[in-house]
């Protein structure tokens, strides 16, 4: 019932205990969010039953998804924008990222 929250919460507490960086945990939540969007899309286009199952009956949509599901109320809004605003941080990094980036 909360395997994916255990999951996750495990996952990110590896990610800040090896690497102690802020800028780590902003990455690891992006990439596991853009994860299950990608699984997300295979489970909706793809004719296998099976895997459609498999991936409808044990991973969540996305982040949002998990916030939906596991809260409601004032908190709920809260986890959403603190989400949000991790995504921003992410976004930010990236677009330094490439602007930075020299030419080849």
């Amino acid at each position: 019932m909360y395997i994916d929250l255990v999951i996750l919460i495990i996952l990110v507490l590896v990610v800040v205990m090896f690497f102690k960086r802020f800028s780590s945990f902003v990455f690891f939540m992006a990439i596991i969010d853009i994860f299950l969007r990608i699984l997300t899309f295979i489970k909706d286009n793809i004719g296998l039953p099976d895997v459609k199952a498999l991936i409808g009956k044990y991973l969540p949509e996305s982040i949002f998804d998990m916030i939906n599901k596991y809260s409601d109320g004032t908190i709920n809004i809260i986890l959403k924008w603190a989400f949000v605003i991790i995504m921003i941080i992410f976004l930010s990094y990236i677009i330094k990222i490439f602007i930075h980036k020299k030419k080849i």
